[in-house]
């Protein structure tokens, strides 16, 4: 009986990730549509995420020797810059015009941008003569048309809801654009964390001390979203955080998107491997199509699910490929 236990606690994290990653979406949607700058949401939640993070990385890593060198920190700086800043302030921008659920669906392509971005790199080998090749090829062209269907196709919704109304042409044309533009930049921000991940492979070489350089990242990326905030939101009153929704959203998308998720996967892929963490992926997806229909009255649509669909089965194919 205990044996059944330990073997089914992998399958209970990630299961916990991916309901996390779920509730990001829905509450960073939920605190923007309230009225909540994106940018000043990305400062907010920077810096619980480098509050919470920081006390872990000083005791539990103090007697890990990891020198930090003024070019190794200037990589760090860079590198959380354009993977971690400039992908969540793009990621909460978007919100203003996707929903919840499409953000969700979107990380399913994250894998296999990376996997492009690592063959184009010559970090990973195709071999298309051998079976194996040719399903990450498939799943790479099936996942990116996906992408593309989910971004483009919005389609008829996929249950009537019960409040009708008849849109004017006008503002039907208003909200198909706002739905692409809100998917391209939504796809634009998951190509910045593939990058990301790309490089922390490269970075761990040179600073092994992972939880160190994750609290590094997320203090740069939080200086770096204050200047990118200031600019762009001059209103004092945008910067107010009461005891509200707001302070909710950004507590938990820094404290439990940044640190509990953190741990969580560390430990999953210890046990069972990146393949096996990322194979659960889509689930993030039904829960906050699950969630938005019941808490926020969202509609899905038959694009989205299609393009759904189509972003899971590449993101299978080329897992299996490379498993």
């Amino acid at each position: 009986m205990k044996c059944s236990m330990e073997s089914k606690k992998p399958y209970m994290a990630v299961f916990l990730t991916q309901c996390i990653y779920a509730g990001m979406a829905l509450f960073s949607k939920a605190a923007i549509t309230k009225g909540m700058n994106p940018y000043v949401f990305v400062v907010y939640r920077q810096a619980f995420a480098t509050l919470a993070l920081a006390p872990f990385a000083f005791f539990l890593e103090r007697n890990k020797s990891a020198p930090l060198s003024y070019s190794l920190l200037s990589k760090i700086f860079l590198v959380s810059l354009c993977g971690i800043t400039l992908s969540l302030n793009l990621y909460s921008f978007a919100m203003n015009y996707t929903s919840a659920t499409l953000a969700a669906a979107s990380t399913n392509s994250i894998p296999v941008i990376t996997f492009i971005m690592a063959v184009s790199l010559r970090m990973e080998n195709i071999s298309i003569k051998q079976w194996h090749g040719m399903a990450k090829v498939f799943g790479s062209v099936v996942c990116v048309s996906g992408a593309l269907v989910t971004t483009f196709v919005k389609g008829p919704p996929l249950y009537s809801s019960a409040q009708k109304e008849i849109p004017e042409p006008s503002t039907e044309n208003s909200s198909k654009r706002d739905w692409i533009k809100g998917s391209l930049i939504m796809l634009s921000s998951n190509t910045l964390w593939s990058l990301w991940l790309i490089t922390q492979g490269l970075l761990v070489k040179q600073y092994p001390a992972k939880l160190r350089l994750t609290t590094l990242q997320c203090f740069f990326s939080c200086i770096q979203s204050v200047v990118w905030a200031v600019v762009v939101e001059r209103n004092i009153s945008a910067w107010k955080l009461g005891w509200d929704l707001n302070l909710l959203s950004v507590a938990y998308c820094g404290i439990i998107v940044t640190g509990v998720t953190y741990w969580l996967r560390v430990w999953v892929i210890q046990k069972k491997g990146p393949v096996f963490i990322a194979m659960f992926t889509p689930s993030a997806f039904i829960l906050t199509a699950i969630f938005s229909a019941f808490l926020w009255k969202e509609i899905l649509h038959w694009g989205s699910v299609c393009g759904t669909v189509l972003l899971a089965g590449g993101l299978f194919s080329v897992l299996w490929g490379k498993h």
